[in-house]
Parts: C-alpha cells; sequence; structure tokens
C-alpha cells in the first residue's frame, strides 16, 4: 500500500491562495525584516500593502528564511498524519530556506526519514509550477518515489525571464554583480533577467519597458520550443496592467494550457523592487 504524501513548500513561489487550497499544498512563510518589524511573506503583509509602503520608505527591508521551528512544526504535524513529505523550495543559492528544512527534519524527535528535500533551482512561479505538478501528482495517488522523480523532471522543464526597472534592489541585496548596475543606470536600459543553475543572472538588457517584455516573451517561446503542454504565468511586483498585457499577448501567440495571475511575493519584491514583469513556465508536463 503506498503511503500518502503531503506537498511543502515556501511563499516565494507566490502560487495563487485557491490552487494553494485546491491541490493541499502547505506553503511556509519567509520572512521580511523593516527595520523593528517582521513580517511573515504573504501572511502580515501583501504585495500591495509591501509595494505602498517601499515608495515612501526610508529604511530599506531586508529578507530572511523560513525558520527552522516552522519547518519541524510543519514536518512533525504531516508525519504525525502519517504522510510522508516532500518540501519543494526556493533554490539554496538564493536562499537559507533548504538549509532551514534540513535542520527543520534534523530536529525531528522521530520520522526524519519520511521528508524528502528538494532544491527546485528556482523562485516564484517557477517553483510554485514544481511544487503544482508533484501535488497534482500526490492527489492522484502518486508515492514519495514517484513524487520525487516528477520534481526532477518539473525542474528539468522550468524556467523564469523578467525585466526588472532598476538593479538597484538586486544589488543592494547582493542578488547580483555590481558592474551590471552601473551600466544599466548609466545607459538607462532595462535589463532582462533570468534564474540560472539557481542564481539570478543578467541575460541582456534592452531600451525600453515596452521592448523588454516583448523580449521576454521572444525568450520564452525559444525556451519551451516545440514542448507541450505549456503552462504560462505571468509574476509582476506592483505592475498587474502590465503583466496582464504581456500575458494576453502570450496567449496568442503560444497553445498555453494552464495560465496563471500570479505576484511577486514581498520576498522577492525586496530584492527585485516595484515595476518587475516576468513570464514563467513549464512545458512538457
Amino acid at each position: 500500500m503506498s503511503k500518502k504524501v503531503a506537498i511543502v513548500t515556501d511563499s516565494t513561489g507566490y502560487i495563487p491562495e485557491d490552487l494553494v487550497k485546491k491541490h493541499n499544498l502547505r506553503v511556509l512563510p519567509l520572512e521580511v525584516i523593516w527595520g523593528e518589524e517582521t513580517f511573515k511573506d504573504g501572511v502580515d503583509i501583501s504585495p500591495t500593502e509591501f509595494y505602498t509602503r517601499l515608495e515612501t520608505a526610508k529604511i530599506m527591508p531586508s529578507t530572511s528564511q523560513v525558520t527552522i521551528p516552522y519547518m519541524q512544526d510543519a514536518f512533525e504535524q504531516l508525519v504525525a498524519e502519517d504522510y510522508d513529505v516532500l518540501g519543494v523550495f526556493i533554490s539554496e543559492k538564493l536562499s537559507g530556506t533548504i538549509n532551514s528544512a534540513v535542520q527543520g527534519r534534523a530536529a525531528m524527535k522521530s520520522g526524519q526519514n519520511r521528508i524528502h528535500i528538494f532544491d527546485s533551482r528556482q523562485t516564484a512561479m517557477p517553483l510554485g509550477f514544481q511544487a503544482l505538478a508533484v501535488a497534482r501528482a500526490a492527489q492522484d495517488g502518486a508515492s514519495i518515489d514517484d513524487c520525487l522523480a516528477l520534481a526532477e523532471k518539473a525542474r528539468n522543464n522550468t524556467g523564469l525571464y523578467f525585466a526588472v526597472d532598476t538593479l538597484e534592489f538586486l544589488h543592494r541585496g547582493g542578488r547580483i554583480g555590481g558592474a551590471k548596475r552601473f551600466m544599466g543606470t548609466m545607459m538607462k536600459v532595462k535589463p532582462i533577467l533570468s534564474v540560472q543553475e539557481g542564481l539570478v543572472a543578467s541575460m541582456e538588457s534592452v531600451r525600453t519597458k515596452k521592448k523588454a517584455h516583448l523580449r521576454v516573451l521572444e525568450i520564452i517561446k525559444e525556451e519551451i520550443g516545440d514542448r507541450t503542454p505549456i503552462r504560462l504565468a505571468t509574476l509582476n511586483a506592483n505592475a498587474p496592467e502590465e503583466a496582464s498585457a504581456l500575458l494576453e499577448l502570450a496567449k496568442k501567440e503560444l497553445d498555453i494550457t494552464e495560465m496563471i495571475h500570479s505576484e511577486v511575493s514581498p520576498v522577492i519584491g525586496t530584492h527585485v523592487g516595484p515595476g518587475t514583469v516576468g513570464l514563467a513556465y513549464m512545458a512538457g508536463l
């Protein structure tokens, strides 16, 4: 008899709430630290509240991984309910969240062998798509081994490209090198970034925001190639109209099986800054 599997992920995937409920996902929040205050990502502070506050903030926020006790509690609860657990988390190179998961598992009194931790090597909706793929399989009765194999397949078939208004935030958070920021501000170009091998990488620079968004779609189409089905998510940091327009355009040019409107979580927003628009895909499964 195969045991039932529970999927745990983190808040940076920012999977829309209806899908989290429908597919029985457990989402653990990273934290936004703002001066003396600490907010749980997407729990105590919504993206809208976050970006509104960011506009006039004198002190800039920083971020922190999911805490170890939070991980431990979630794992222990699920094991107590007789689940095997697969944790699909933000890239280890971008956050200490996987380290928290490993330590949370080690702190358990029993049942550690039922906790499996997977590095998505991504964040935002590529992480979301990976978590959703395994959650759907788990609901259909897939075993933990099946889910792990599927997670790997999903990871190899997801990607993310996004255009930022400024490299200021990524530079300040130490998530991207300094020289690129200098070039971007000098030439007033819009950088296109991606998450490659678990790290934020600068791909190219485009003159205007509109051209940058169109280029994001072009790159996504090249990456997807002839893989089907195509699942596409737009992501935006306080730029919903621009993101929707980009998704509408994508809909005309691609045969999309699943379309998701996703916001950029406050934790990721701290690093990319407002005005960021991107597309995430999972293709071939």
